[in-house]
């Protein structure tokens, strides 16, 4: 189980309101993606061997903002309901930690892209998106079965995502010999 610590969560006003709880993943993951995202990303996306089933770069934005959305508005839910004064101390407990563990899921989050597109570092990157898979997986039980069902029923569909965006990052990375840098990548 996770602990509440205060020095790594974001603070209680963030969770307490809904749209900052909303807006404030969806500005940090379009801020990452825009200062990770120089003109030649979506070229040089294109050009890597990619698994089958890979979807145009124009999906990722606006799948990304829907699901950054749903998880802000979970840990806005789970916040707000799992604090309140007559929740039981256990669940207050498990909302406060809650908070701490999405605060690490979203810093997770957001090294992805530069890992991966920034520093052409697929392992690095890899590494970064099976805790991040780990950490949600966790915090979608953690919510779901403590603090209130429909705060972890919210994150499925990230998890769902996230597993199949593992599933690109391996698959990206074994097919271009763990080097995107574009010197060995289109070698055969």
């Amino acid at each position: 189980m996770t602990t509440y610590l205060p020095q790594l969560t974001l603070p209680e006003s963030v969770f307490g309101s809904l749209p900052a709880s909303v807006l404030l993943p969806i500005a940090l993951g379009t801020a990452v993606g825009y200062s990770t995202r120089p003109k030649d990303v979506p070229r040089q996306y294109l050009s890597l061997k990619n698994p089958p089933l890979r979807p145009p770069p124009q999906v990722f934005g606006p799948v990304w903002t829907i699901l950054y959305g749903m998880m802000g508005y979970a840990a806005h839910r789970a916040y707000t309901l799992g604090t309140s004064p007559l929740s039981l101390p256990g669940t207050i407990a498990a909302a406060r930690h809650g908070t701490t563990l999405y605060t690490i899921q979203l810093g997770l989050n957001l090294a992805w892209m530069p890992l991966f597109f920034g520093f052409n570092r697929p392992v690095l990157a890899l590494v970064d998106i099976v805790a991040l898979l780990g950490a949600n997986g966790y915090l979608a039980w953690l919510w779901g079965t403590q603090v209130d069902k429909t705060a972890g029923w919210l994150l499925v569909p990230y998890l769902a995502w996230m597993t199949f965006a593992t599933y690109l990052n391996a698959g990206t990375g074994y097919l271009n010999n763990w080097d995107l840098s574009g010197k060995s990548g289109k070698k055969e």
